[in-house]
C-alpha cells in the first residue's frame, strides 16, 4: 500500500475535499496534511477535527502569483509527495451574461492553479521516485452543459492534462488518478442546481453521490493505482459514449435560469 508523506489538499474545507482528508487521516495515520482553502473558519476547525500532523493555509487560488510562494511555506514542513486539486467554482449562467473579469477568475481556480501546482510539485516526485496526484475534475470537463461554457472547459482541460500527466509520470512512481465527478452532495452542486432552478424534471432523477463514498472510491484508486474514478457510477456513460451523452445534455438538460 502506498503511504505519502505530505499531502496537500486545496478545497480542503468543502464537503469533498473534507471527506478525502478524512479518508486520507484514517488510511494513513501518520501523514502530515497540509489543508488549502479561502474559508477559514471551516479550515481551522476541520484541522482541529483531524488533529494529528494538520496544518491549515488559508489562501485563495485566485492569487495565481502567490501559489509558489504558498508552497515554499508548505515544503518547509516536509517535501510534498502528495497533491489533490480539490478546488473549485462552478457558476451556471448564460453566456452573454458573463463578466469577464468573473470567468478569469474561474478559470484560475478550476483549471490555472491546479495545473501550477502539479508542475511545481511534479519534478521534486520524479527526484524521489514517488508521489501520489488526485485531480478532481468533473464529468462535465466529459459532457457539456447549458450554461457552464467555463466550468466545462476548465474542467476539461484539467481533465486532458490529468490523463497525460498520468502517462507521462507512471515509469517514474507517481500515481495520477483524475476523478469524474457527477453530482455529489455540496454546496457547489446545490448552486448549481439552484442556478437550473432545481434542475428541470432530469435533475429530480438523476442519481447524486455522497462526499464520503467517492472519497472511498479515490482511496481505492490510489491504493491499486486505476486511471480514474467515475461516481456515481451512472455516469459512466458519459465517458464511454460522450458523443451521445452531449446530445441529450444539450437537447434535454435544464438551461440555467439567469
Amino acid at each position: 500500500m502506498i503511504t505519502p508523506g505530505h499531502v496537500v489538499i486545496t478545497g480542503a474545507a468543502g464537503a469533498i475535499g473534507s471527506a478525502l482528508a478524512r479518508a486520507m487521516r484514517t488510511a494513513w495515520p501518520g501523514v502530515e496534511l497540509a489543508l488549502v482553502d479561502r474559508d477559514a473558519a471551516a479550515l481551522q476547525a476541520l484541522r482541529t477535527e483531524l488533529g494529528g500532523s494538520t496544518t491549515a493555509y488559508t489562501f485563495d487560488l485566485r492569487a495565481l502569483a502567490e501559489i509558489d510562494a504558498l508552497v515554499t511555506q508548505i515544503e518547509r514542513k516536509a517535501p510534498i509527495d502528495g497533491l489533490v486539486n480539490c478546488a473549485g467554482i462552478m457558476h451556471v449562467q448564460q453566456l452573454a451574461t458573463w463578466k469577464w473579469q468573473d470567468a478569469q477568475a474561474l478559470l484560475a481556480v478550476d483549471l490555472l492553479a491546479p495545473l501550477e501546482l502539479q508542475q511545481r510539485l511534479v519534478p521534486g516526485m520524479i527526484e524521489r521516485g514517488a508521489g501520489v496526484i488526485v485531480n478532481i475534475a468533473s464529468m462535465a470537463g466529459r459532457v457539456p452543459l447549458k450554461g457552464g461554457t467555463y466550468y466545462c472547459a476548465s474542467k476539461a482541460g484539467l481533465a486532458m492534462a490529468s490523463e497525460i500527466a498520468r502517462s507521462e509520470l507512471a515509469t517514474h512512481g507517481v500515481r495520477v488518478v483524475t476523478v469524474y465527478p457527477g453530482p455529489v452532495k455540496s454546496a457547489l452542486e446545490q448552486g448549481a442546481r439552484d442556478a437550473y432552478g432545481g434542475g428541470g424534471v432530469l435533475g429530480r432523477f438523476v442519481p447524486t453521490g455522497e462526499p464520503s463514498e467517492l472519497a472511498r472510491r479515490i482511496m481505492s484508486a490510489i491504493d491499486r493505482d486505476e486511471p480514474r474514478v467515475i461516481y456515481p457510477s451512472l455516469y459512466g456513460v458519459g465517458w464511454t459514449a460522450p458523443n451521445l451523452s452531449g446530445w441529450l445534455s444539450l437537447s434535454y438538460g435544464p438551461p440555467p435560469i439567469s
